[in-house]
């Protein structure tokens, strides 16, 4: 996500610093406003009690345990060996997972990496993906596999400012809950994620496969990790309007787009939770480091584990960004915000490197190299998404060389 808050939405951030600064002006000539409203939020020590569907593992709060997180991996196992006509505890083939990361405009590297992965002709069937901000609108298409490249190609390709945003006026920073509105790509989000969409992640997942989506309770101040697959396969009336909105909100780059409100009950008292982009925790993930418990004492016994490999398409660069800082708040404020973005993502992969060489699992990172020098001149630019979705695809139609270790360490 190292430019979710940079070019695409850098003139709505800058505006809204200096609209903060002149909140008491515009709030006397506008007396009237009010923010929006909100339904009462989960109390204190209830969010982990929270249900938007009543799906049991619909989704996972890794701040309060990893338990019902492993235990939904080892169902998955199961469901996998059933699918594969393997009896029960058979030691499985080798897995593949896969991790995407946030990274606005950016995301169409990724989308590039897997169709040409695809053309290439090796791209294997992921057993676990994850994703997080744009890296959740890509997850689903990696998910269900090569036969949704032309939607996964067509979204990064194709896409425009106007299905993604629409700007708000003047008083947005005070009066309003974001500088601009988002559900222009609610609606770009629904034209692919369709009945028959749903029906195959619901399939994958009752064959043992997980897709799981990363956000942020603003609220219980949690990082939440939805079961996208678990949710399609429930056959709840409200179940593909659920995961558009996971996407959504997995994508809401707080204070520029408006958070996704969840109406949930606990003990049939209905509450409302606030959540926002994913990256406001992790950037990307694999998996919790408990869910891999196991897995650790059987190496350590000297068992035999499932053999696997890991892949991280990291959104974004690994190396500084460099850019002239202006000596003024504003300048140095985003500009020191912008570099512990970068830090975060840069520590996320390193974060995940490290647990798959703990796990004996095999890493691989795809990332944006210094050698692609194009400049994004306007949010989300055709031109640009195009020439960055075709820099990926390239090297991956290629055979991607995916490097065995961050080039950072």
């Amino acid at each position: 996500m190292t430019r979710e808050t940079s070019k695409a939405i850098g003139y709505l951030r800058r505006r809204a610093i200096l609209q903060v600064v002149a909140a008491g002006g515009l709030s006397a000539a506008l007396p009237g406003c009010s923010p929006p409203g909100r339904g009462p939020p989960v109390p204190l020590g209830r969010t982990t009690q929270a249900s938007v569907l009543g799906v049991p593992n619909e989704r996972f709060f890794p701040f309060y345990g990893t338990e019902p997180l492993e235990a939904e991996f080892a169902a998955a196992a199961d469901r996998l060996r059933r699918a594969q006509g393997l009896g029960p505890g058979a030691i499985l083939p080798e897995v593949q997972l896969l991790a995407v990361s946030g990274g606005g405009e950016n995301g169409a590297f990724g989308a590039g990496v897997l169709c040409g992965w695809s053309d290439y002709g090796n791209r294997p069937v992921f057993e676990l993906v994850t994703g997080v901000s744009t890296g959740a609108l890509t997850a689903p298409f990696a998910y269900l596999g090569s036969s949704y490249d032309s939607q996964l190609r067509a979204v990064y390709t194709e896409l425009k400012a106007s299905n993604v945003l629409e700007t708000r006026g003047l008083t947005a920073a005070i009066f309003n809950d974001a500088m601009a509105d988002n559900a222009p790509l609610f609606k770009t989000i629904s034209i692919y994620l369709t009945d028959a969409m749903l029906t195959a992640l619901g399939k994958a997942y009752e064959e043992g496969r997980l897709l799981l989506i990363g956000t942020s309770d603003l609220d219980a101040q949690t990082p939440v990790i939805w079961n996208i697959g678990a949710i399609a396969a429930s056959g709840h009336p409200r179940a593909l309007d659920t995961i558009r909105r996971i996407l959504l909100a997995s994508a809401a780059i707080p204070g520029a787009f408006p958070p996704t409100l969840f109406d949930v009950s606990v003990n049939g008292v209905r509450y409302q939770e606030m959540h926002v982009d994913g990256g406001a925790f992790a950037q990307a993930f694999l998996y919790p480091a408990g869910v891999t418990r196991q897995r650790r004492a059987h190496m350590e016994g000297g068992r035999q584990v499932v053999p696997a490999r890991a892949f991280v398409i990291r959104n974004g660069r690994l190396d500084p960004d460099w850019a002239a800082t202006e000596r003024s708040t504003m300048g140095i404020a985003s500009r020191a915000i912008s570099t512990m973005i970068a830090a975060s993502g840069i520590n996320d992969v390193i974060r995940m490197y490290n647990a798959t060489r703990r796990d004996g699992i095999d890493f691989n990172l795809a990332y944006i190299g210094s050698d692609f020098t194009q400049k994004l001149p306007a949010p989300f630019d055709q031109g640009y998404m195009r020439a960055l979705f075709d820099y990926g695809y390239q090297r991956a139609r290629r055979g991607y060389e995916w490097a065995k270790q961050p080039p950072v360490m």
